[in-house]
């Protein structure tokens, strides 16, 4: 489709003339778009519309590709001539100040160069780079590898290649432009459709723009090949990543940092072709960058854009950059949870009912380099719930892992337990677990990007036992509602795990209501349970182990304790036996 409120222009760069477009309003930011292959400038229209609402943006198709014309030989399609014509489109449309620069694709491997030609960089503020690389960064970052890392840098080079298998096949004399002529122009569409979901319609000039578009990966990867340079980019970059690329490895844009200081990152999950798919996301993402780069407005999303792009590092740990949720971290799983992710490279928000308790976890958490924040939360308020996620959004960013682990204990016989009983223990064991999996999957969701949430149960879901009616209620239904998320949010690429811990010896005991008794009674009972447990001698570091086990391998449900394997086990093959046990008086005396 075409923009209706953009003025068209044409101009002269060397041999080639360029056709573009003008939109939105004078006197605003600048904001210049540059397609890939096999594309042309309509790729962009989506985001011109909104863009163009409060910035003056212009696109210009590449030379060779739609209403532009063609060099005569493959060379002209250098860098050097792609640079010339950048160049060429800012001093006829922009030919004062600076403009900021977007490219996807091809377009954002010249956006790249961009920042480096003498003609162009000084005309540059800010540029937002999608899924294309630096072809030198890119390279030599790749002949480092190999020299630091021997035969171990083979395996993800490999990965890497595999997804560039169309590089060598368009660097074949005939073969590439005979696929297009054979079919592959008329069948694009349809390929979109398969690989993105992408609803587009043929255009004429797509054989033409497909078989020139060949000539740019000719006319330059063997010379950044074999003789990368390493520039030090001074602009403001900004790394939009989709991690669902069939042809870039997120990974190739690792330790970029190192070269450009200014660097944010925002990893999305999406495919190759963003401005189709998502054209709000990226005009979303582009005006925030601009802002920022025009005024110094800063937000929280940013600068955790930038402590993610400084993380993204070989050999740094899992969990790196990411932004990790601990309820109930004051003592016990929740600490010991926190902690581990801490030593995995995640940053931490630490809460608790008990302020300090919270405060202590954050402090040692930042001993391993990472930072951590502590905010006291009683995760059964729903309204303090939904004020905490707004706060986490304007103060630290989105969450990547949220482990949902506060709860509290109850035991007792079921005729007992009173209806306040029964309503305290529903909303911080169930209700908890619901809040912070709803607000948080949400806002997971929306940003697209990916997560997983972590949901605390209990061996005691699965194990029915007299005198837990109550708690093991509760946590029967954690395990069930995380069965359920779990398949509502696979196909967003959120995972989502459920945690069955036996007997763990964390200190629970020592805080759980016994109901129907005295007090004296209740601190006699708090007693052997906390005995119980410490013989057990299974700690809340082996919990938190295979918590992180389960984020990293996407498990469904993790049992913690043979007691809690074996439970499960026995539910299967003899549910009546799981039964008749049920019935054995195991209650703390």
């Amino acid at each position: 489709m075409a923009i209706s409120s953009a003025s068209a222009f044409r101009v002269d760069s060397g041999e080639v003339t360029l056709a573009g477009h003008v939109a939105g309003p004078e006197g605003k930011p600048t904001i210049v778009l540059i397609h890939g292959y096999p594309d042309d400038s309509t790729v962009w229209d989506g985001v011109v519309a909104d863009l163009a609402r409060d910035h003056r943006v212009i696109t210009y198709d590449v030379r060779g590709a739609g209403l532009s014309g063609a060099p005569s030989s493959g060379r002209g399609y250098h860098l050097g001539r792609l640079m010339a014509d950048l160049a060429s489109v800012l001093d006829a449309e922009a030919p004062t100040g600076k403009v900021h620069l977007v490219g996807h694709d091809w377009g954002s491997i010249q956006g790249w160069q961009a920042l480096v030609d003498p003609r162009t960089r000084v005309r540059i503020a800010s540029y937002t780079s999608i899924s294309g690389p630096s072809l030198d960064l890119a390279f030599s970052a790749i002949r480092q590898r190999v020299k630091d890392e021997k035969l171990a840098a083979l395996p993800p080079l490999l990965g890497q290649l595999l997804k560039s298998w169309y590089i060598l096949a368009f660097h074949l004399p005939v073969l590439a432009p005979t696929l297009w002529r054979a079919g592959i122009a008329r069948l694009w569409p349809r390929i979109l459709k398969l690989t993105d979901g992408i609803e587009t319609e043929a255009h004429p000039g797509q054989l033409r723009d497909g078989v020139n578009g060949i000539n740019l990966y000719r006319a330059n990867f063997r010379e950044r090949m074999f003789g990368p340079k390493t520039p030090t980019i001074e602009q403001p970059v900004q790394l939009l990543v989709p991690t669902q690329d069939p042809f870039v490895s997120p990974a190739i844009f690792d330790n970029l940092s190192d070269h450009v200081p200014l660097l944010t990152r925002e990893d999305v999950r999406t495919g190759h072709w963003l401005p189709l798919t998502d054209p709000a996301l990226i005009a979303d993402r582009v005006r925030r960058f601009v802002t920022h780069v025009e005024t110094g407005a800063d937000c929280a999303a940013l600068a955790q854009g930038r402590r993610r792009a400084a993380r993204h590092r070989r050999g740094a740990g899992p969990f790196a950059g990411q932004l990790a949720l601990v309820t109930g971290a004051g003592s016990g799983i929740g600490r010991a949870t926190a902690l581990a992710l801490a030593a995995k490279g995640a940053d931490v928000i630490a809460t608790d009912i008990d302020l300090d308790a919270a405060e202590r976890t954050a402090t040692l958490a930042r001993l391993v380099g990472v930072e951590a924040s502590a905010r006291r939360l009683d995760v059964a308020d729903a309204a303090a719930m939904d004020a905490f996620a707004q706060w986490v959004d304007e103060t630290l960013g989105a969450v990547d892992i949220v482990v949902n682990n506060a709860g509290i204990g109850l035991a007792g016989d079921f005729l007992d337990t009173s209806a306040e009983d029964w309503k305290r223990v529903l909303d911080v064991n169930l209700w908890g677990v619901i809040h912070g999996s709803r607000l948080f999957g949400q806002r997971m969701v929306a940003r697209k990007m990916r997560g997983h949430i972590v949901n605390v149960a209990s061996a005691a879901a699965f194990m029915p036992a007299r005198g837990l009616s109550a708690y093991a209620t509760t946590k029967s239904a954690v395990l069930m509602m995380s069965t359920c998320l779990r398949a509502e949010l696979a196909d967003k690429g959120i995972g989502v795990s459920a945690i069955c811990p036996g007997l763990i010896d964390t200190g629970i005991t020592d805080r759980t209501t016994f109901v129907g008794v005295t007090a004296e009674e209740q601190a006699r009972k708090r007693t052997s349970a906390s005995r119980l447990y410490a013989r057990r001698a299974l700690t809340a570091d082996s919990v938190a182990a295979d918590i992180v086990k389960a984020i990293e391998g996407d498990r469904p449900v993790a049992m913690v304790g043979i007691e809690a394997v074996a439970g499960h086990l026995l539910g299967r093959l003899s549910p009546a036996l799981l039964r008749r046990l049920a019935g054995a008086d195991l209650m703390p005396k």
